[in-house]
């Protein structure tokens, strides 16, 4: 049967973080082992030595805070190298009930996904404000047009991952890796779907920003930029396409007074629509450039995945190796040790 581990971001959660633990499951049907991953993103209150009293299996400390993105995207690599079979990420303050933990690895478990994300239904959140859930709901359907993945609650931490998503998924960004996995996933063989969760009340402030002006300030360009990273074609192309359209008016207008009017005058038409013919045609000659580039990062991408495979492959041999000596060694008991990457 697969292994489970659970990783959580921390920073500056000792006070939360004993409850969190506490009501992480220890047992599943469908799973055979329960793991829990501890990254402590540059606390500064004792985060890692509560987890470790708390007797946590795994822990990652930064020496100093490097974001959510990253300490999401370092979780992921320790979970894949501990073995993991399907990794759930959830928060440190309480934020998802772990009760919900069995509903959101149903559909790995059934082989019908690669991602599971937990809608929190952010119309019914009561903690959520009339603006926030308007743009939870704005921010969902872009997302899900650009990735042509159909996702309710693009901002949901509560997921879960299959072994095969964590090999091919890439975190470049710094802000948040919500958003880039689900853009991501629509370019790869990755299967995402949506189960219905429950959220508690917020226990303090979020500290990704401030409020609603810094969400939207960070936010939409880390979207716009994601979807010139992995759509670059469509992107310069709808720019393009819409300079291109200006300048032919502009130039139809000119040719129209020309021929029918007088023919003086009107020079400012033409200059116009010279410049926006010039530059649409070179923003459509980036377009296709940054095609080709994206079409060499895919590649990357792919080889990179292959690598992981290799990697982890030789990992688990090397393991199996070390087992197998130490069965011999203490008369076939394997001891059993905390591994801390």
């Amino acid at each position: 049967m697969p292994k489970l581990i659970i990783q959580i971001p921390c920073l500056n959660e000792s006070q939360a973080l004993p409850a969190t633990l506490a009501s992480l499951p220890r047992r599943l049907d469908g799973i055979d082992q329960i793991e829990i991953l501890i990254i402590d993103d540059g606390s500064t209150d004792g985060t890692a030595e509560v987890a470790r009293q708390c007797g946590v299996n795994h822990i990652i400390r930064f020496s100093s805070h490097r974001g959510l993105a990253r300490a999401f995207a370092e979780g992921l690599g320790a979970c894949l190298r501990l073995g993991a079979d399907i990794i759930v990420h959830t928060d440190a303050d309480g934020q998802y009930p772990a009760e919900d933990i069995p509903c959101l690895i149903a559909p790995i478990l059934r082989g019908e996904a690669d991602v599971v994300i937990g809608n929190r239904g952010v119309d019914s959140v009561p903690h959520f404000s009339p603006l926030k859930r308007l743009l939870q709901r704005l921010g969902s359907r872009m997302v899900s047009m650009l990735s042509g993945i159909e996702v309710g609650d693009v901002t949901s931490g509560f997921r879960a991952y299959n072994r095969e998503a964590a090999l091919r998924l890439n975190i470049i960004t710094d802000f948040t890796y919500t958003l880039e996995t689900i853009i991501q996933s629509g370019t790869k063989p990755i299967t995402i779907v949506t189960v219905p969760t429950r959220s508690n009340p917020p226990t303090r402030p979020s500290r990704l920003f401030s409020g609603v002006p810094d969400y939207l300030r960070r936010q939409i360009p880390s979207m716009l930029r994601l979807y010139m990273i992995y759509q670059p074609l469509k992107t310069f192309t709808l720019l393009a396409a819409a300079l291109l359209a200006a300048g032919m008016l502009l130039g139809l207008r000119f040719v129209y007074f020309w021929l029918f009017e007088s023919g003086a005058g009107h020079i400012q038409s033409l200059i116009l629509a010279a410049i926006l013919l010039i530059v649409g045609f070179q923003i459509f000659t980036l377009g296709l450039v940054a095609d080709l580039l994206g079409a060499n990062r895919r590649l990357l991408e792919d080889t990179l995945y292959r690598v992981r495979r290799i990697e982890l492959a030789h990992l688990a041999e090397g393991d199996a190796g070390e087992s197998s000596e130490a069965a011999e060694g203490s008369g076939g008991q394997v001891p059993q040790g905390e591994d801390q990457p």
